[in-house]
């Protein structure tokens, strides 16, 4: 019996030894996935570390990592086997950041200035509660019927991992249902879908004349070969040509962008071409950080630039919940990092339903919608100025008009105008957990 129990510990250790050998490049990525997710949901989203545990990060291979927080420092540290520590460190106004050994934790860094005035208006315009509101022309059971499909289990398994749903119709809550330990004022990383917020920056500045998206981007080390002719509309639309690989299966382009980088505005701009501008359209987190570092160019201060969004979108529109994370030199990440609350995220779209309007201010132009919704060439009809889109058809049974801002395992903002809706949604799955053709035929369709 000692001998069969022997011979098993050794295959055990073999066995870690060799998986330890295998992913030791990985383990890098892995903990530093693990840090920084632990870090921004126990520190922006206030939700405990062990709750993270057992929901964010428990899925392979990033469940192999082990997380201490320290809520003193509020900083958040994994390591995978007992190696590669990596670790994250929150900062008030900045939110989280994984950093590195040269980063010193105690220097003061420049943050957002907010501005939260209490509106004495129902919602979404103001902090009071909606006007109860019944609309003859919605059918309430087949949208009801939409939002527990969402949440619906499979063989008593949460298969969908909805966390949040909220449907809007001619600016009314129409629906809204969160999963247990979530409501209406729990932040929810949007994770992509923080490029359609860059793409609106870049939509407010146009209005305000201070940037022409038709001009060469402004890259230094561009200007001297045939990179110098990419502009910025071509990064709007992920149309530049450049070389990215947007693999979060491996060590690619965007997972060192992301766990690696002190700057992740520089990995796109040092990448050389592989197509033709405007007809080369490929998705790359990269390009997004990159119009981040364009969009700080702009300003003479970097406290200019970090102020910006708030004072002239964000805030503005009463998104008070919303918080951008920056990376370790005060980048916005504009491709990743940024949480607000299910109903933050549903003004963000209304905002784009009313064409730039907000209850009689303007913040972009109208004609801005028509842009980020005009497709870009050789993306099938799917794909905007930093926006998804409905054009080619890609959800067959749902308006051709939908558009929306779309991130990691299924956080979407969707705007039907045809249909006066937007519908948010939030989980951890998407791909084949969540039908959502199914779901937003069945909400459009409620609408006669």
């Amino acid at each position: 019996m000692k001998k069969v129990l022997k011979i098993t510990l050794a295959i055990i250790v073999i066995l870690v030894i060799v998986l330890v050998a295998f992913n030791y490049s990985r383990l890098n990525i892995i903990s530093g996935y693990s840090a920084k997710n632990m870090n921004s949901s126990v520190f922006v989203a206030g939700r405990t570390a062990e709750f993270t545990d057992n929901t964010d990060n428990n899925f392979g291979p990033v469940n192999i990592a082990d997380d201490v927080v320290d809520e003193k420092k509020k900083t958040a540290s994994a390591t995978v086997f007992g190696l590669m520590e990596r670790t994250a460190v929150y900062r008030k106004g900045l939110g989280s950041v994984l950093i590195d050994d040269d980063y010193d934790i105690t220097k003061e860094t420049p943050i957002p200035h907010r501005s939260n005035i209490a509106r004495m208006l129902p919602y979404p315009y103001g902090n009071m509660s909606q006007k109860d509101t019944v609309f003859s022309n919605v059918d309430y059971a087949k949208v009801k019927s939409a939002v527990n499909y969402a949440f619906e289990t499979v063989d008593g398994e949460d298969v969908k991992k909805t966390r949040a749903v909220l449907v809007l119709y001619k600016d009314q809550i129409i629906a809204e249902q969160y999963a247990e330990g979530f409501n209406k004022d729990s932040r929810i990383l949007g994770w992509s879908m923080t490029k359609s917020l860059v793409s609106t920056m870049y939509g407010v500045l146009q209005y305000q004349g201070k940037i022409n998206i038709w001009d060469k981007a402004p890259v230094d080390s561009w200007k001297n070969d045939e990179r110098a002719e990419i502009t910025i509309h071509n990064l709007l639309q992920m149309n530049s040509g450049l070389e990215w690989e947007e693999d979060y299966s491996k060590i690619s382009d965007v997972t060192k962008m992301l766990f690696l980088a002190k700057d992740m505005t520089k990995p796109q701009a040092e990448k050389p071409l592989v197509g033709k501008p405007n007809e080369t359209w490929y998705y790359s987190s990269g390009t997004s950080n990159l119009l981040s570092g364009i969009l700080r160019k702009q300003f003479n201060k970097h406290q200019e630039y970090l102020d910006f969004p708030y004072r002239d979108f964000i805030d503005k529109i009463g998104m008070h919940s919303m918080l951008i994370e920056a990376d370790m030199v005060g980048n916005y990440v504009g491709s990743s990092y940024s949480w607000a609350t299910p109903r933050d995220w549903a003004k963000f779209g209304l905002l784009y339903l009313h064409r730039g309007n907000w209850n009689g201010t303007q913040i972009f132009d109208d004609s801005w919608v028509d842009y980020v919704t005009k497709p870009t060439p050789t993306s099938n009809g799917r794909y905007g100025g930093h926006f998804w889109l409905n054009a080619g058809g890609f959800h067959p049974d749902v308006p051709k008009d939908m558009y929306s801002a779309n991130g990691y395992q299924g956080q979407r903002v969707y705007i039907i105008p045809s249909k006066d809706l937007v519908v948010v949604r939030f989980g951890l799955a998407a791909g084949d957990a969540v039908d959502f053709n199914k779901f937003l035929s069945e909400i459009s369709g409620a609408i006669k």
